[in-house]
């Protein structure tokens, strides 16, 4: 359900569902059941949110949430505000106290010691104040005194493994035709922008980012002491090795491709490639026994077209040139933890980028920090005092209800082979099934946190997950694992583990509440699980068989069927515009859209089998199917800043709320039904239009 985000990076094997947070000083189910508040009364479809005005079949997302986007404007602090938003903050609010709580612990184990330790240190700005840049100031220094590119492959290689990667992307995963095999893989990177299309488009949003971004990059400069004019010309560089390395990159559309990213090498055949390197002394094999990672013969190369441009890059670019860029490199990465200078700099830059007119508070950036960090300590606590094993076991149900609707959806199709259909059901029985929290915690053995050393804290942290990743190589896969932490407010799918998971914090109002009716839990975290089993039947996760392995079961024709109506959703998602010029980008965003539509069908389809779902009865005025399409377009609500709209259009693979919402409905014939839609109005499509995939 990515930011992107239930929504993960469409570069990344995992796909996400979006991203949210439940309304701020509501208590969840789970969470009244351990703290034992009292349980408000919730109406869970509120007629003051909506705007009648509107004719549902006009635009049913305005109708369901107009007066809810007038009367909550976006927090200066934030980007977009809408039901992701407000869960997000109930969760890092619940990560607050739970923080605060550890740092008054005066019998400390070591879990609390850990998380106490880093929150005290993040929140303690006197001290980072007072050490200004000082903690980079070593890196810095090892940095000037590089003599010759030998030196600089050498230092980009500890910097790595200090968890400062540069120039390229470096990681340790499974190999996706031999999925219990971990396997050394080479991506494309470099740049300081969120994406190649910022360096290469000439449009006035893109030439007004990259000035910013120039002018950022002069101005940090500034703040370690190089000389203005200095600085300019370092800022001049950058952009132009960052554009250089920005041209050599695939676009987000062409790496959604799993096989065009599937390249597999010889660590020799992979040095053939980058000959300049190799002269420097940095044969792929030589670098990889630097960053920790021996006895490797064979790698992935994501993209082998970048690296053959690195390689020319790196010979003609001067070694001072070169040690600017890893300076550069150094200062932006640990900006957010130096002092006030550094912080507010950066802010100011992002402002230009997001539209944001505040900056985020401290607490708010440490504890999300802490659980990107330390996640399995954090979440530790968070499950223990906000999720209880009954919501794991109702997940559990809807799940089984889910697949069952989703096998007679298979069954049933009428495009589809029996063959293929028999693989398909394969597949879905295969899931694997991640609810709330993982069956077993990261302990971060080797992490060493301090009171009073927050970027030290960092480094730590950093330099532990990195060695981490390399240390699986050569180990059985570890399918236990999860891609994301408890306070997460999101959900996602696999495709390498044939997996979904959903961690605690999405089981929360809108998307779930213990007491609301079954409309309100199918429209909300019902279409969020058929969201994740319709990954593995998207146009990418398609191609990944039961197993998690990337192989082709289709027939031509199913194949070609399947195509036929995935284009339909593209073209029509292609047709939505978002800002001036900017219409989504249904190729970039077809993943999530499938899954979106597929997901919604299957879940109404669950519903009608509950009793609520065959009754008629009436709620607060609204019938059964009414309230659950009304519990689906809440979901999306969202006020966002044209500059963060702009951004998402480019770089996230899941389209902005007001289309994932009329999107998918547009082609339900249930729809259709239950608001009375007739020809005129404006999201209506003649029966014929509807598209259906699975």
């Amino acid at each position: 359900m990515k930011n992107s985000v239930i929504w993960l990076s469409a570069v990344t094997l995992t796909v996400g569902l979006l991203a949210a947070t439940p309304p701020k000083g509501r208590v969840t189910a789970s969470a009244r059941k351990t703290t034992g508040t009292p349980a408000p009364k919730i109406k869970f479809i509120d007629p003051q949110n909506m705007d009648l005005n509107v004719r549902p079949g006009d635009n049913f997302y305005q109708y369901a949430n107009g007066n809810w986007l007038k009367s909550n404007p976006i927090p200066a602090s934030k980007t977009s505000w809408g039901s992701f938003n407000e869960l997000r903050d109930k969760s890092l609010d619940a990560m607050k106290m739970l923080l605060e709580d550890a740092t008054k612990k005066t019998t400390k184990g070591r879990l609390y010691q850990m998380v106490g330790d880093f929150y005290q240190s993040g929140m303690d700005s006197l001290a980072i104040e007072k050490r200004g840049f000082d903690p980079i100031k070593p890196e810095l220094a090892r940095i000037e005194k590089l003599s010759n590119k030998t030196e600089l492959l050498n230092e980009m290689a500890h910097q790595r493994t200090q968890g400062n990667g540069m120039l390229f992307g470096f990681s340790v995963g499974q190999d996706r035709k031999n999925v219990s095999k971990y396997l050394p893989q080479f991506s494309q990177g470099g740049i300081s922008l969120p994406d190649r299309e910022y360096y290469l488009k000439n449009d006035k949003r893109s030439l007004t980012i990259r000035d910013a971004h120039r002018d950022n990059i002069t101005k940090m400069f500034g703040l370690i002491g190089e000389e203005p004019t200095r600085a300019s010309q370092n800022a001049d560089l950058i952009l132009r090795l960052e554009t250089s390395l920005a041209k050599a990159q695939m676009s987000r559309v062409e790496m959604r491709d799993p096989y065009k990213t599937y390249n597999k090498l010889t660590t020799a055949d992979f040095t053939k490639q980058t000959p300049n390197i190799d002269r420097a002394g940095g044969s792929w094999k030589a670098q990889m026994d630097q960053f920790g990672v021996k006895n490797q013969d064979t790698v992935m190369v994501q993209n082998p077209a970048f690296y053959r441009s690195l390689d020319s890059l790196f010979a003609a670019t001067p070694i001072e040139d070169l040690k600017t860029y890893m300076r550069w490199n150094i200062l932006r990465g640990a900006a957010p933890y130096l002092s006030d200078a550094f912080v507010k700099q950066a802010f100011s830059f992002n402002k230009v980028l997001s539209g944001q007119k505040e900056q985020t508070p401290r607490w708010q950036q440490v504890s999300g920090l802490i659980d990107r960090q330390l996640g399995d300590l954090l979440g530790q606590l968070y499950v223990q005092n906000y999720f209880k094993p009954e919501a794991k076991q109702r997940m559990m149900t809807l799940v089984d209800n889910l697949e069952a609707s989703y096998k007679e959806h298979i069954k049933n199709l009428d495009w589809m082979s029996e063959d293929t259909k028999k693989r398909a059901l394969n597949k879905l029985v295969a899931f694997k099934r991640k609810i709330g929290y993982p069956d077993k915690w990261k302990s971060y053995d080797g992490v060493s946190i301090a009171r009073d050393d927050f970027y030290g804290n960092v480094k730590s942290a950093g330099k532990w997950s990195y060695n981490y990743m390399v240390n699986r190589l050569g180990k059985p896969v570890d399918k236990t694992e999860w891609g994301m932490t408890p306070p997460t407010v999101n959900a996602y799918y696999n495709p390498v583990n044939n997996e979904i998971a959903f961690p605690a914090a999405i089981l929360q109002f809108p998307f779930y509440d213990y007491e609301a009716d079954d409309a309100i839990n199918y429209g909300g975290i019902g279409a969020v699980i058929g969201h994740e089993m319709t990954h593995g039947f998207d146009d990418s996760g398609r191609q990944y068989d039961s197993d998690g392995t990337l192989r082709d079961w289709w027939t031509k024709m199913d194949a070609d069927n399947f195509k036929k109506r995935a284009d339909q959703v593209k073209e029509q998602f292609n047709g939505f515009k978002v800002l001036d010029s900017l219409h989504v980008n249904g190729q970039l965003t077809l993943g999530e859209n499938l899954a979106d539509l597929g997901g919604l069908a299957i879940s109404y389809d669950a519903f009608k089998k509950t009793k609520q779902g065959q009754s008629k009865d009436k709620i607060d005025g609204f019938t059964p199917d009414q309230r659950f399409f009304l519990s689906w377009a809440q979901v999306w609500r969202t006020n966002i800043r044209p500059e963060a709209e702009a951004q998402q259009v480019l770089t996230d693979p899941h389209a902005p709320g007001l289309y994932r919402c009329n999107g998918p409905l547009s082609n339900m014939d249930t729809f259709y039904q239950a608001f009375n839609l007739k020809p005129g109005d404006k999201m209506y499509k003649p029966k014929e239009d509807r598209i259906k995939v699975w």
